[in-house]
Formats: C-alpha cells, sequence, structure tokens
C-alpha cells in the first residue's frame, strides 16, 4: 500500500476536496500546490502520477488532526514529542486521533470489512515499539481500516 493509496482513501472516506487536502497539509505548516494534489490522486500509470512523500502524508495526517481537535501547545518546560519513524502504525495512531476513535469503534469499521480483530491484538498495535506486546501493523489491517472507515463515514453521511 503506497501512500498515495492512504491519502486516496482518506480523501474518499472524509469526502473532502483537493483543496481541503492542501489546506489540511498547510495547517501542519507545509505547502503542497492544488497540481501536486492532483498528481498525488493519480494512480501510478497515469499520466501526471506523483508519489506522495511521508513528509507529506504525515503533514496531511497532522493537518487533520489540527482541523478536527485544534493545535495542541505543549505545555511550559515541556519538551516536544520526538518524531517516530514513519510507519503503518503512525498512520493508523494519527487517524484514530484525529478522530477520535475509541477500541470498539476500530473494531466496529473493521467488522464492516469483514475483518476480525481482538482487542489484544488492537491495542498492540497502539504500544511503543519497545515495548514486549508491540505488534507491527500490516498492509492488510490499514487496508481493511480503511476500507471500514470509508464505509461507516459514508454511510454516515448518507444517512
Amino acid at each position: 500500500m503506497t501512500n498515495n493509496d492512504i491519502l486516496r482513501s482518506l480523501r474518499y472516506a472524509l469526502d473532502i476536496s483537493d483543496v481541503a487536502v492542501a489546506k489540511m497539509i498547510a495547517l501542519a505548516e507545509q505547502q503542497v500546490d492544488k497540481a501536486d494534489i492532483i498528481g498525488m490522486m493519480k494512480k501510478e500509470d497515469e499520466e501526471g502520477y506523483l508519489p506522495c512523500s511521508n513528509a507529506v502524508l504525515t503533514a496531511f495526517l497532522d493537518g487533520l488532526i489540527v482541523q478536527k481537535r485544534g493545535k495542541m501547545e505543549p505545555k511550559p518546560g515541556q519538551a516536544p514529542e520526538p518524531v517516530s519513524e514513519f510507519n503503518y502504525n503512525l498512520v493508523l495512531k494519527k487517524i484514530r486521533i484525529a478522530l477520535e476513535l475509541k477500541e470498539d469503534d476500530i473494531l466496529a469499521m473493521l467488522e464492516l470489512a469483514n475483518f476480525r480483530l481482538s482487542k489484544p491484538e488492537l491495542s498492540a498495535l497502539f504500544r511503543k515499539p519497545d515495548h514486549k506486546n508491540y505488534r507491527p501493523c500490516k498492509e492488510q489491517f490499514l487496508r481493511n481500516f480503511l476500507k471500514g472507515l470509508a464505509l461507516r463515514l459514508r454511510a454516515a453521511d448518507g444517512a
């Protein structure tokens, strides 16, 4: 699953425009113009395809958090959180934060995508990498999560 796939899936699930994607990226203090967003939304074999970098996807997710939850100001004397290595666990965590999803919400979305997972298996995805019960998020899980997210959000909009 490429970063472009993730960006396209989130854009579809959240039902947002290319301009809105660019604005969310700008909220994370990165600039991407609309032409670049259009290129990132194209399939790999289409003319004008532009790969989405880890930095752009991370900026989009951070912008989504800012838009949905507001900008978090660090407390006095608090050091900024170190930048995590980019992986599917980070993508999942940022989506969970932005949309204020609880374990049961995520499990329900996975059910919509016909994907079964237990609560302990799910919580292992959100642990720190050095924790003994940490599990890396696999592509199949993220793909099914994004599918379930789209089904849930699109159904809610249609209701």
